[in-house]
Formats: C-alpha cells, sequence, structure tokens
C-alpha cells in the first residue's frame, strides 16, 4: 500500500496571522494629514510614534511615545517647524531620538527629540538641509553609515547630506528625466535602486555619480511604481499593468531583461507601498485606501515570491508605520508590527508566528541591524562599505513579571545623613537600637532577601525546565524506537 502526499513548501512563517490590538490601545483623535502624497505619513521606532498631521499656516507631524494610547489632546505639541506641508518622516537608523522631515517648502529638517517626547512645539531643527528648487517628497537614511542622509525632490534630483556638517555631499541632477517616484539603498548602502515616472527602475552608485543599470518599463502602467532592495541585492518592485491590474516584481539585477516572478493581484487604484523585512525575507504590501495588508516570503525557490496571508479589515488605511525588529514582543513572537493610519486614529497591528513554547525562538529572530553604525560619514564617502552591525534579540527577551520585579527596579531609600544631625552618636550599649544606621541595614537586609527569593524562584523554574525537557527527550526516544520496529517491519 502506497500513499501519495501533496508535496507542502516548508516554512516557519507559512502560518504568520495577523490581529489588530483592541481599542483602548489605539490612539484616537490623530488628524492624519491629507496631504495628495504617495507615502506611508508615519513612521516608528521602539521608542516613539510619529504621523504626519493637519496643520493650518504650515507643516506639523505629532511625535508620541511608543506605549502612548488613548486620545490625543488637540492642544498636544508638535514639530511645526516647516512652513509649508510635510510629506515624509524618516528616524535615523542609528539614534531613536533623531527624525528627518521633507517638506512643500523645498527644505529637509532634521529633529531631535527628547527622551520622553515633546513638552511644548518644536520650531527649531538642529539641522535644515536647502538644495531642492521644488517640494522634497523622498527621504532615506543610510542603512550602515551615521549621518548620511538621502532626499529626492519634485525638481527630479537626489542629493546625498552629511548631516552632521549640514553639507550636501553628492547631487545625482541628471539621472532622472521626470518625477522621482521611490528611492531604496541596497543593504550595506554602496548603491540605491530608483523607480521614475518614465517606467524605468535604475540602479545607481551615488559616489561615483553613475548609472549602473537600467530596466525600461518595469510595469506597463501609467500609476506610480514603487522599488525596494533585497538583502541579497534582488529588488522588488510594485506597480501597474497595461490594463490597470496591480503587479508585484521580482528582479536579478545581473539580469534585468526579464523578471524573475510577476503577481498580479487586484484592480484597485492605491499605490502599494512595500515594507520588506531582510531578517525574515518577507515583504509587506499596503496600498493606501486599502483594507488590506498582503505579506509574502521572498525565497530562492521558484516561484521565488510565495504569497502568504492577507489581513483584511472594514476601514480603509491612509498610510502605515513599520516598527523596526528591536521594538517587537518576541515573548509573543511577534515578527512585524503595523501601526496603521485612520482618518482619526492610529492602530497596532501585530503579524505573529504561532508557537506554544514560552522560550525564545531563535529560528524566528536571528541578529538584526542594531542602532551602532558601521561607519561613520566621512569613511563613507572616502569609498568603504560595510554591512549593518547585528545585534541579538535574545537580550530584549523578558522573562515573564516576577511578584518582586517592581521592587526590585527602585532601589530603597536610604535615610539622610543629616537627620541624625544634633544627636549623640550611640554608645556600643545602644548598639542595637534602630538608629539611621541600623535602618540603612536592615534595608539592605531586606534588600538581599529580595535577591535571595528571586533565586530561588529562578532555580525552581529552571528545575522545571529540565524536567519538561528531560520528559520529552525520553518522548523523543520512544517515537524512535517505534519509528524503526515499524521500519524493520515488527508492526
Amino acid at each position: 500500500m502506497s500513499f501519495r502526499r501533496g508535496v507542502v513548501r516548508q516554512s516557519k512563517f507559512r502560518h504568520v496571522f495577523a490581529q489588530a490590538w483592541k481599542a483602548e490601545h489605539c490612539i484616537d483623535d490623530v488628524r492624519v494629514s491629507r496631504v495628495t502624497w504617495d507615502s506611508p505619513l508615519c513612521a516608528v521606532n521602539p521608542k516613539f510614534l510619529a504621523v504626519i498631521i493637519e496643520a493650518g499656516g504650515g507643516g506639523a507631524f505629532l511625535v508620541v511615545p511608543i506605549n502612548k494610547s488613548g486620545r490625543i489632546d488637540q492642544s498636544s505639541p508638535t514639530v511645526c517647524g516647516h512652513a509649508a506641508p510635510v510629506l515624509d518622516i524618516q528616524w535615523s537608523p542609528h539614534d531613536d531620538n533623531i527624525i528627518a522631515s521633507a517638506s512643500e517648502d523645498c527644505t529637509v529638517k532634521v529633529w531631535q527629540i527628547p527622551d520622553g517626547g515633546l513638552t511644548s512645539p518644536m520650531t527649531e531643527a538642529i539641522v535644515t538641509l536647502e538644495g531642492h528648487s521644488k517640494r522634497v517628497g523622498i527621504l532615506a537614511w543610510h542603512p550602515t553609515a551615521f549621518n548620511i542622509l538621502l532626499t529626492a525632490g519634485c525638481d527630479n534630483i537626489v542629493c546625498v547630506w552629511n548631516v552632521g556638517t549640514g553639507e550636501l555631499v553628492y547631487q545625482l541632477s541628471d539621472a532622472h528625466p521626470d518625477l522621482i517616484y521611490s528611492v531604496s539603498w541596497n543593504k550595506d548602502g554602496s548603491a540605491l535602486c530608483t523607480v521614475c515616472k518614465d517606467k524605468a527602475l535604475r540602479v545607481i552608485d551615488p559616489r561615483r555619480g553613475i548609472i549602473l543599470k537600467v530596466k525600461e518599463k518595469v510595469h506597463d502602467g501609467t500609476r506610480p511604481m514603487r522599488a525596494v532592495f533585497l538583502s541579497d541585492g534582488k529588488i522588488l518592485t510594485t506597480g501597474f499593468s497595461r490594463m490597470s491590474e496591480r503587479q508585484l516584481a521580482l528582479w536579478d539585477t545581473n539580469d534585468l531583461s526579464e523578471p524573475m516572478a510577476v503577481q498580479e493581484m487586484d484592480t484597485s487604484n492605491g499605490v502599494l507601498l512595500p515594507f520588506y523585512d531582510p531578517d525574515t525575507n518577507m515583504v509587506y504590501l499596503c496600498g493606501k485606501g486599502d483594507c488590506t495588508i498582503r505579506y509574502f516570503e521572498v525565497t530562492d525557490e521558484s516561484p521565488y515570491v510565495h504569497f502568504l496571508s492577507l489581513y483584511s479589515s472594514k476601514e480603509p488605511q491612509r498610510g502605515a508605520g513599520f516598527l523596526s525588529k528591536r521594538g517587537v514582543d518576541v515573548n509573543k513572537c511577534e515578527i512585524a508590527r503595523f501601526y496603521k493610519l485612520h482618518e482619526r486614529k492610529v492602530e497596532p497591528i501585530s503579524m505573529t508566528v504561532p508557537r506554544k513554547s514560552d522560550l525564545f525562538q531563535g529560528d524566528l529572530y536571528p541578529d538584526t541591524a542594531g542602532l551602532e553604525p558601521a561607519l561613520l560619514a566621512d569613511e563613507w564617502i572616502a569609498g568603504q562599505d560595510a554591512p549593518p552591525l547585528l545585534v541579538s534579540l535574545s537580550g530584549g527577551y523578558t522573562a515573564p513579571p516576577s511578584k518582586h520585579r517592581d521592587t526590585l527596579r527602585s532601589k530603597p531609600k536610604l535615610v539622610s545623613q543629616d537627620s541624625g544631625t544634633g544627636a549623640a552618636p550611640p554608645s556600643p550599649s545602644s548598639a542595637a537600637a534602630p538608629t539611621a544606621t541600623s535602618t540603612n541595614e536592615i534595608h539592605c537586609l531586606s534588600f538581599s532577601g529580595l535577591i535571595d527569593d528571586l533565586l530561588n524562584e529562578l532555580l525552581t523554574e529552571m528545575k522545571a525546565l529540565r524536567a519538561v525537557v528531560l520528559a520529552q527527550s525520553q518522548r523523543i526516544e520512544l517515537l524512535e524506537r517505534q519509528l524503526a520496529r515499524i521500519e524493520d517491519g515488527d508492526v
């Protein structure tokens, strides 16, 4: 007797599911910008959430701590230093307090947000970059070099700045004959890819100012496109077919003659914004005006781009923020988090891999890019390249709350030395009396007792885990013996 089994592609991300957070964890009364520009309108990092908002007489964006929830008061302070609407915002990958903003006023400003968020309106930027003659709508920080920022404007010019000095270090003024739709750095920041209104995909070396590769008519449709560099050097693009169907395509930069894969989705009008996670090699597609978020896995096996699932809701999205991997909750096997922009609300959506174990899942969380830059600005300008410096996420893994955690977080208060002023020094016979010194000793003893309790609790948990591992290994041995008997024909 023989059994035929269908071949199922093996992937730990096949069962990723998306779930919106409860209403009490959303942020309400956020007047999301109505600007007609196809940017995400939102940027998020492990410390802060930033959203471009409606502002009379200029441009502004809201910055709140990442754990903020509930209603935003209309008098809440904003970053409001631009003279015209803000079109794009991007957090620095190397400093969670630094954010850049691009505006219709033709300038780019860099701001330093204080820890804890804004307490008053911020109008003075630490750096203002002026080099575009028309509105600036695209920002892209260098992935590995400190203080290198790329900007692209409606003047069809790409500028690369050293934010530390405010200096314009490279300018690509002849590379694009028409409006630039998107710009993306490759993994080590040695090259970038762009898509333009002329429907061409370009791979550019910004330091030498030369176009390395060009592919005409990446998508046949006339509506805007997007392109993003993947970690292995391939490029993923989104656009429209001649029949106005939305498309996703994968390109090998060594041979741009034909796409490696093309997937057609639907005939909606919204531009598909790709969000790429280099750690899982997953791509999330958010269409502006859509009610869905599609997600795919890119692999080396044909058909290369594998549809996983989609998150669907009743409310369309005005934009979305994609949290960097350093901010996800590894306790809950969360591999990605979006902040979906509604008309007047921000709603977090978690992407989670279902796992039964409470232990840190190392296969879901390979080392990821940390805050430390691999290069200084001058080193990159001098021609050096380096991949991102990686950090382990297991350090961000926090154990389940213990009853002593809050006690340990705040050190015991020591009695002030001044409290004994004017009192006679204690005599040897009265050494047992509770003086300031003995009170301190009592505090220290109770503190060490708490540490002992915590250690005992940890040892108990470790013993329980060892017992589970031992039981599971015995179970595995039993199953292996049964399998061997079946293979030998004893059953």
